[in-house]
């Protein structure tokens, strides 16, 4: 950086060597300026101040032409190398195949997404981008915009969300409420009533490590909690041969009914006010990254299937 600084210092702008090599490869300050659409003025201005920068001559007359000095030829081919590549980087659209693509991108999901969307995501990436992976982050609404600035970042998220900041965007996925699931073979529930449900053991998910949840969040109501746990991935197995009760979301509830058919659901006899709305989050500086936008395609398909 302090070559760089140095540079810039004594007024070397990078423009003045791309007229320089045109100049070169055409030997003719007039064929230079039609090809960089300039005027000839403009040509000789910019090589005199190269000239300055570089404290010795780089071109003599020869003819209607010009004729590259020891030291122009020095630079020309000191440039060869680099000019080429940087052109391409800035005109060059990148390429993506995600049959070839061996890129890793940083998914934030709450835990209740990894139980739906991680598994057909993953089976949209073993057909169509094999060599894909992908990093599965814990996120919840309260720390989702910090997640994207932490450490390497998110490239995406899947959570509900609050207000975001206007760097990020956000589409819909889906607007999802809450079931009752149990293990019919502890006790069929023909129709569930408020009596019933609330003389049943319950139990939770509370990130937050208490024995409260939506229901005593809205309704003033205390359930008999006997186990809260910080994530829907086990509720399915703790159910299984007790009285248990679990009030998920439906997409949670048949995603756990998915394995454990013998599961049932029941209407809750009683209406939760909140319907949360499940949203993809995404930095806006990489709408225009492939593999991003393949990642965020294909999560938008999968929501939209039955759950």
């Amino acid at each position: 950086m302090k070559g760089m600084t140095t540079a810039y210092g004594r007024d070397l702008d990078l423009n003045l060597l791309r007229v320089f090599a045109v100049v070169a490869e055409a030997g003719s300050v007039t064929a230079a300026a039609n090809r960089l659409y300039l005027t000839q003025p403009g040509i000789s201005a910019a090589l005199r101040r190269l000239t300055r920068v570089v404290g010795a001559p780089l071109f003599v007359r020869s003819g209607r032409g010009v004729t590259l000095t020891s030291r122009g030829r020095r630079l020309r081919d000191g440039l060869a190398p680099h000019l080429q590549p940087i052109v391409d980087a800035a005109l060059d659209a990148p390429t993506f195949d995600p049959r070839t693509s061996e890129r890793v991108l940083r998914l934030g999901l709450t835990d209740s997404g990894e139980l739906w969307l991680l598994p057909r995501l993953l089976r949209v990436l073993d057909e169509q981008a094999p060599r894909m992976r992908l990093v599965s982050v814990p996120v919840d609404f309260r720390r989702v915009v910090a997640a994207f600035g932490a450490g390497p970042g998110l490239d995406a998220a899947v959570t509900v969300a609050d207000e975001l900041p206007a760097a990020f965007r956000r589409r819909a996925l889906y607007a999802d409420g809450f079931t009752c699931l149990y293990d019919p073979r502890r006790g069929r529930i023909h129709q569930l009533t408020e009596q019933i449900y609330f003389s049943r053991p319950h139990v939770i998910v509370s990130p937050n490590g208490d024995l409260r949840g939506i229901v005593e969040d809205q309704l003033e109501k205390t359930r008999f909690v006997r186990c809260s746990v910080a994530s829907f991935a086990p509720i399915g197995a703790m159910l299984e041969g007790t009285t248990l009760l679990a009030t998920v979301p439906t997409r949670v509830a048949a995603q756990i009914r998915a394995v454990r058919p013998h599961l049932q659901t029941k209407a809750l006899p009683f209406e939760l006010k909140q319907l949360f709305d499940m949203e993809l989050l995404w930095p806006a500086a990489t709408d225009d990254d492939a593999a991003c936008r393949f990642l965020r395609d294909a999560i938008l398909r999968i929501a939209k299937e039955p759950a």
